[in-house]
């Protein structure tokens, strides 16, 4: 007979996967928090393998492969394994990447992964669409990989980015061709050759967001930027002193126009999320609108190292005096150039007598 998780899915068929969508997405969310915590390396783990055992179990089920075996009795559930695991992984990245205070400069990447996450809860009446299945697999494959070879390795640089897209591309290939081989259904249904190239262009179209910095430099990532009047270091901490948003504006937690007297000094501060031992050269490039051209102009570019494995971050904060009125953004990049943040205010010339409500805070 049936058993009653059988019956249920059968009765409640129309919601099971939104049901499958928001379990993976909340649990996620609950337990997932630091990217090299061992138990959230072993999750991503876990739901990459499982998703690519049920997409080899699934791809063979449709030539009977099943029959008499073990598996024959959860083959209905697949479908819903695969919905489980996809999401899971995406929603995973998407937490990882929210977690930054900024995504202005990389928000075209962090889109694809909010629709690939919702997405996912049409695939029950796709999931037999191969082309979409391994593309959807190597997007998440790929992804993977950038996150964890930097936190293995303890190092993050344009060669480990390579290397990670090679190994999601080798286990992507070869699974695809394993599949094709053991699967008559899946010949019938998919042709080798489209569907690696559909991989090869997914896999172009990632390297070109890389380089050209549309993509998160993950791990690393922005948990806090605000233009200050005043930074000192007080024994481990930092006391920033800022003009601070009233506790009913949830957009702003700080104002982003800042009241600069002449002569006094402008401060940004930033704390940036690393993984654990992972060494990494960051820089704060600040820049000014120049309202007669309608372009940023570069002022300074002050560098500094940061290391990993400080829950709030690694903070840090760099200063510059003369400021001109106007627009203003520091970017927090990385030493060849990514951005991991970006922090914008404007500079509002005031004389000596204006009176700021300020706040100061330790970080």
């Amino acid at each position: 007979m049936p058993s009653r998780l059988r019956l249920y899915l059968r009765k409640h068929q129309k919601y099971a996967p939104i049901i499958f969508f928001i379990c993976g997405f909340l649990w996620d969310s609950l337990t997932l928090g630091r990217i090299d915590r061992l138990y959230d390396r072993l999750v991503l783990a876990t739901h990459l393998s499982s998703l690519t055992l049920c997409l080899y179990l699934f791809n063979l089920s449709g030539d009977g492969r099943w029959k008499e075996t073990f598996f024959e009795a959860y083959e209905e559930y697949l479908p819903l394994a695969i919905q489980f695991f996809l999401g899971g992984l995406c929603s995973a990245y998407v937490i990882y990447f929210s977690r930054s205070v900024s995504l202005t400069k990389t928000l075209s990447f962090f889109v694809i992964l909010v629709i690939l996450l919702f997405a996912n809860e049409l695939l029950k009446k796709r999931i037999s669409n191969k082309y979409l299945q391994f593309s959807a697999y190597f997007f998440v494959n790929f992804t993977f990989f950038t996150f964890f070879l930097p936190v293995l390795v303890k190092t993050m640089n344009t060669f480990i980015f390579l290397v990670s897209g090679v190994i999601s591309l080798t286990i992507t290939i070869w699974l695809i061709n394993f599949i094709y081989e053991k699967s008559p259904s899946t010949r019938k249904e998919m042709h080798r050759g489209k569907m690696l190239g559909i991989i090869a262009g997914i896999y172009l179209m990632i390297n070109t967001f890389y380089f050209f910095n549309l993509i998160p430099p993950v791990p690393l990532a922005l948990e806090q930027g605000l233009v200050a009047y005043k930074i000192e270091k007080a024994g481990s901490s930092y006391s920033v002193t800022y003009h601070r948003e009233p506790w009913y504006n949830i957009w702003d937690s700080y104002n982003t126009t800042h009241a600069y007297t002449e002569k006094s000094d402008v401060y940004v501060f930033t704390s940036i999320f690393a993984p654990t031992e992972l060494s990494k050269k960051v820089a704060h490039r600040w820049k000014w609108f120049n309202p007669n051209t309608e372009e940023w102009k570069v002022t300074d570019r002050i560098e500094y190292d940061i290391t990993g494995g400080r829950d709030g971050g690694f903070r840090g904060y760099t200063y510059k005096s003369g400021v001109i009125e106007g627009h203003w953004e520091v970017d927090v990049i990385t030493g060849n150039n990514q951005i991991i943040g970006v922090v914008n205010f404007e500079i509002e010339l005031v004389d000596s007598t204006y009176k700021s409500s300020v706040v100061t805070e330790m970080f």
